[in-house]
């Protein structure tokens, strides 16, 4: 039955976690800087600690106001409140998990008849006007002192945006400790009266029964950090106002600041043994204080950019809150002891009205100190483990990516290779042809040059038949003059100079290598060789050459000595080849 009335308060837990927890990181997922997955894990962590380690001042204060002494009461105490968040949390409004357990709290007393300590409750409502105004006031402080400091630093943008991140995740640990130091009351306060006395020993430390209802409670708000919190992190970092990173810095630090002082037992009685006005140790809203620092930047920066429709709404949520607790605890309490016949009270003093407690005689100890030092040591070595594997996994996972790369790098080099081979073979071939072509041209011109050269010779051999015969001297004055045009037109030099320096430009590849391979060619051998390369008949080249037909092939013997080939090889099939 203890842990069957225990879930509402881890159910209020849960819901804390999703709501008032989510404030704490809210501000730095929403700018984008921290990651969720980071920001729930050091504020699950953070939030456990402050629970166990300073979250007693809080508790106290929450039973001054009515001591919920029945496990059935706390039970439906702890419900009211958690259905109530839990309401408002999914219509995506951030309301105070501290004004729905002051409801819960004053239903419960109402519903029996109880006189609530006034004092108690004005303290408790003070904090929830002076919380948001302290927050406000940190973080328009924070704000401008940070802006000046970022203008005189020039610090580069990427080390800026590097120490802005560290510095979310930093303050954003401090206020998860701090939530937990003030929150907790609201989670597991109610049943602080009936926890167990025990003190349980870990070494270094020791913490007693109400801690342990603690580190439950801790567990609880850190179950819905994980689960319950990204919406209302959306809504609170980028609805009410867009937030820059470094503003969300100065919203994390001054709520943790004020949830701090307002959880911090040894400085209220420092202030107190020094005659001086300390803050009550009262459990605050993180929502109101989110809210009133973000509200703090906005008048820095201008009202203008300030969402006051989603304000308005969130005013109406608190407002809303602790009468809608109050109302449902009332309405519970009134089910559970007419209808399951459930106490909900165990004594009452008719005269005062004041709750009276049994107490328990004696301490159970319990000492873990050598299976927490074995469950500490286990722990590491496991998370030493892990750690090796995962980083092993990391190192083979980078390595096959490399390798999957270098793999896709080289098939899309060989692809290229590949491509630039066949166009390379394209090009080749399309200039072979081209030079095919050109070499069949100059063939047909030398074969117009042969052909003319050729005519010419029998005009002249025709000319001299007829200088034979019987002429007069004007037609033999005559015949001289056409023999002498004719010796000139015969010559073609001037087309055979413009023949070879068209032939020798477009087989400039051919000269090249002809002259690498065989340096000692003479001119005239490097001209039979184009010749042949062209595809000229030995009568043809000879009369390119302007020789006989016996010295053609006088100079084709001598060609083939010096380019070193034996007698069954071909000099034409050669010479194309090359």
């Amino acid at each position: 039955m203890i842990l069957l009335y225990l879930a509402a308060g881890l159910f209020l837990g849960w819901t804390l976690g999703g709501n008032d927890a989510a404030n704490i990181f809210g501000s730095a997922v929403g700018s984008r800087m921290v990651r969720f997955r980071d920001a729930a894990l050091v504020g699950s962590i953070f939030v456990v600690l402050g629970a166990v380690f300073q979250g007693r001042g809080g508790a106290e204060t929450l039973n001054s106001l009515g001591r919920v002494d029945a496990m059935a009461g706390a039970f439906i105490v702890s419900l009211s409140a958690a259905l109530v968040v839990y309401y408002m949390n999914s219509r995506g409004l951030p309301v105070s998990t501290s004004q729905a357990i002051v409801g819960g709290i004053l239903g419960w007393v109402f519903f029996n008849k109880l006189t609530p300590d006034y004092g108690v409750l004005f303290k408790i409502v003070s904090t929830w006007i002076t919380g948001p105004l302290l927050g406000m006031l940190f973080a328009a402080s924070l704000y401008k002192a940070l802006k000046k400091i970022l203008l005189h630093s020039h610090i580069h943008l990427v080390e800026l945006d590097t120490w802005i991140r560290f510095s979310l995740i930093v303050v954003g640990a401090f206020g998860a400790y701090s939530l937990g130091a003030n929150n907790i009351a609201n989670v597991m306060g109610v049943f602080a009266p009936m926890a167990p006395d025990v003190l349980v020993h870990f070494g270094l430390f020791s913490i007693d029964g109400v801690q342990l209802l603690f580190l439950v409670g801790g567990l609880a708000i850190a179950t819905g950090i994980y689960t319950n919190s990204r919406r209302v992190m959306e809504t609170v970092g980028n609805g009410l106002l867009a937030l820059s990173p470094e503003a969300a810095i100065v919203v994390v630090l001054s709520q943790a600041l004020v949830m701090f002082l307002f959880s911090w037992s040894g400085l209220a009685h420092w202030l107190q043994s020094m005659g001086l006005p300390s803050l009550p140790l009262v459990p605050v809203s993180s929502t109101q204080l989110v809210v009133g620092s973000i509200l703090g930047i906005g008048l820095v920066k201008g009202t203008r950019e300030i969402n006051t429709r989603l304000l308005a709404g969130i005013g109406a949520g608190w407002i809303l809150t602790p009468i809608a607790a109050g109302l449902t605890a009332y309405i519970l309490l009134f089910v559970a002891m007419n209808v399951f016949n459930l106490p909900v009270l165990s004594a009452v003093s008719s005269a005062a009205g004041e709750v009276a407690q049994a107490k328990n005689t004696g301490t159970l100890r319990i000492d873990f100190i050598l299976p927490g030092v074995i469950a500490i040591s286990g722990t590491i070595i496991a998370l030493l483990v892990w750690a090796f594997l995962k980083t092993k996994q990391k190192q083979l996972k980078a390595e096959n990516e490399l390798l999957l790369q270098q793999n896709i790098n080289l098939e899309s080099e060989k692809e290229l290779d590949e491509l630039n081979l066949k166009n390379m073979h394209a090009a080749n071939q399309e200039l072979s042809e081209r030079i095919e072509i050109m070499n069949r041209e100059f063939g047909s011109l030398a074969l117009g040059l042969t052909g003319q050269k050729i005519f010419f010779e029998e005009i002249s051999s025709q000319l001299d038949k007829l200088g034979q015969t019987q002429l007069t001297k004007e037609q033999e004055v005559a015949l001289n003059e056409i023999r002498s045009l004719l010796q000139q037109k015969m010559s073609f030099d001037k087309e055979k100079d413009t023949f070879y320096l068209n032939a020798e430009q477009t087989n400039k590849a051919f000269y090249e290598r002809l002259e690498k391979n065989f340096p000692g060619l003479s001119q005239q051998d490097k001209r039979l060789a184009l010749l042949i390369r062209i595809g000229l008949s030995n009568k043809e080249i000879a009369t390119m050459l302007n020789i006989t037909l016996k010295s053609v092939e006088v100079f084709r013997y001598r060609l083939k000595k010096k380019m070193g080939l034996e007698q069954q090889h071909s000099l034409n099939d050669f010479i194309k080849n090359l």
